[in-house]
């Protein structure tokens, strides 16, 4: 029996994008098998590979970021080089940039140039604030999506500044809001027989599509959701807490059933059986009380004591796990979370494994980012274009 190929074989994308959130969408669609062709500028390339830390010159972050994806340089000032990527974009089913709105349009690369090409082009377009509205031609990096969306207000703890989570959280959000975007525009072509469109998305609105009742709760009471630290009110118990031995670890005991189950393993069925507590409402309004009461327990024990309490109870918790926690964590480790790849110089590296699983048509990484201009002979002539032209157009400046 032939191997099933990936879901997204034959899938044709073209990335005109940098940084992370047009590159991480594609990179997602990539991993399950699209063809991934990304438009660097001969000039350095994506500013992605020296970000962060560096090996031999070149970011890790990039590897991972660009894996599976055809690295193919095209000067887009040049007449040569937009004309090539219209010859990609006549050939590509979803185009992501992550352009500032306006800039694509005046490199003759906006969307009325592009459907023309191609009707049938599907075009993920994500910015900081989208393609309409007064500010939609603003810079707006995901710290600010994050800051706009309401994030960073509910972020931290009540009596200081917002903070931001240690990820470009806002980027990453927009990024996969923009693959079910396309998934969803495609498919719109197989059922309606329609033509292409854009998928816009603003990172400013990818934050706040995911605040959960913020919206209404402020609409019907007036309600403003402030800092409250690790706990969530109105949803108790949940925290995180300090052991004996200095570790942090989270329990989420909000459940009816599990907040009894969490009580009796600390020695206390007086309140596992307390009729004002058998609901959430009712440890709400006790949950300073609750949480006092769960930290002295905590501190009192070393974290590997306090996680066999939990599990023995059934209790949901988790110590606060850091990268190196990760290695050797045999959740990670049996779900194959951790996969081993080569460096170009051999070196072995680890980077995240693919994510959702599909049990059938799994994705992965068939390569890691590649070198700047890796795949430009190759694709060109794929297109077309003979040694000699290719020569012309390097000669030229145009790739």
């Amino acid at each position: 029996m032939n191997e099933l190929k990936k879901p997204l074989a034959g899938l044709k994308v073209l990335e005109l994008g940098t940084l992370i959130a047009g590159p991480f969408a594609a990179r997602i669609l990539g991993e399950f098998g699209a063809e991934v062709i990304k438009i660097e500028s001969p000039d350095g390339g994506d500013p992605l590979r020296q970000w962060r830390k560096l090996y031999e010159g070149t970011s890790l972050w990039w590897y991972l970021q660009s894996r599976n994806k055809k690295s193919v340089t095209i000067n887009l000032k040049h007449a040569e080089g937009i004309a090539i990527v219209k010859a990609l974009v006549r050939e590509a089913d979803i185009v992501v940039e992550n352009f500032r709105p306006g800039v694509l349009d005046k490199l003759g690369l906006g969307w009325e140039a592009l459907s023309a090409e191609n009707p049938g082009l599907v075009m993920v377009r994500l910015s900081g604030f989208g393609q309409t509205g007064p500010m939609a031609k603003q810079p707006g990096f995901g710290a600010i999506g994050e800051s706009m969306g309401g994030l960073r207000y509910v972020t931290g703890f009540p009596d200081r500044p917002p903070v931001k989570t240690g990820i470009s959280i806002g980027d990453s959000i927009a990024a996969l809001w923009g693959v079910i975007g396309a998934m969803m525009a495609l498919r719109h072509k197989e059922v309606n027989g329609g033509k292409g469109q854009v998928v816009d998305v603003a990172l400013y609105e990818a934050v706040f599509a995911m605040m959960e009742s913020l919206v209404p709760e402020f609409d019907v009471f007036g309600f403003v959701r402030e800092r409250t630290g690790n706990i969530m009110p109105g949803i108790t118990p949940s925290n995180t807490y300090t052991t004996k031995d200095s570790r942090h670890v989270a329990i989420g005991a909000n459940g009816d059933a599990i907040f009894r189950r969490l009580m009796r393993a600390m020695g206390r069925p007086d309140l596992a059986d307390a009729p004002d507590l058998a609901e959430n409402a009712g440890r709400d309004a006790r949950r300073n009380e609750l949480y006092g009461l769960i930290g002295d327990w905590v501190a009192q024990q070393s974290e590997s004591e306090v996680l066999a309490a939990l599990a023995a109870a059934e209790v949901p918790g988790s110590r606060i796990y850091s990268v190196a926690d990760m290695f050797s964590d045999p959740q990670f480790i049996a779900r194959q979370m951790l996969e081993t790849v080569k460096l170009p110089d051999g070196r072995e590296c680890r980077m995240p494994g693919v994510v959702p699983k599909l049990s059938e048509t799994p994705g992965g990484t068939e390569w890691i980012g590649p070198a700047l201009g890796e795949h430009t002979g190759q694709v060109l002539a794929a297109l077309g274009y003979d040694a000699e032209s290719i020569r012309k157009l390097r000669v030229a400046g145009a790739v």
